[in-house]
């Protein structure tokens, strides 16, 4: 699936990733290919991804948005 991760300064990620862990307002969650459509407040916390390599990147964040359509996952934060 496809990620970007936006802030108001720049984009911090973009490109194809296995899955992506995010600090929900009810906890963290984790999407994966081919997940449902979804829209859903982040709290402060940390975001993990796992590139299509395997390789894994965090993130740090106060707080967010993330949209998941279609196998596009877009992150604001």
């Amino acid at each position: 699936m496809y990620l970007e991760i936006i802030s108001p300064e720049n984009v911090l990620f973009e490109g194809e990733v296995r899955s992506v862990k995010l600090p929900g307002e009810e906890g963290y969650f984790e999407i994966l290919d081919n997940h449902a459509p979804i829209i859903a407040l982040l709290k402060e916390g940390e975001i993990r991804i796992i590139k299509d390599d395997g390789e894994k990147e965090f993130y740090d964040t106060d707080s967010g948005f993330v949209e998941v359509v279609k196998n596009k996952v877009i992150v604001l934060i």
